[in-house]
């Protein structure tokens, strides 16, 4: 089980500070997505900073939404870069 999204904070870059249930916090760099499918709706930095915890994880009010273990992966994935 992974852990639940209980804050999401928008960056200026695109970028989010994810803080979880089991007190990690991470950085999840949304740039690769943005020229794919749904992704493509957040782009505009005034759409993007309108991110939401929503259940477990992260939507936009635009429909666009993650699911929470690939959140959490990438997150931690991001931890020492």
């Amino acid at each position: 089980m992974h852990p639940a999204v209980k804050n999401v904070v928008p960056e200026d870059n695109h970028t989010l500070t994810i803080v979880f249930d089991n007190g990690e916090t991470g950085k999840l760099d949304m740039n690769p997505l943005l020229e794919f499918g749904v992704f493509q709706k957040i782009k505009d930095l005034s759409v993007f900073r309108r991110v939401r915890v929503s259940f477990d994880t992260i939507e936009w009010d635009c429909g666009v939404d993650l699911d929470p273990e690939y959140v959490y992966r990438k997150c931690m994935e991001n931890k020492g870069h």
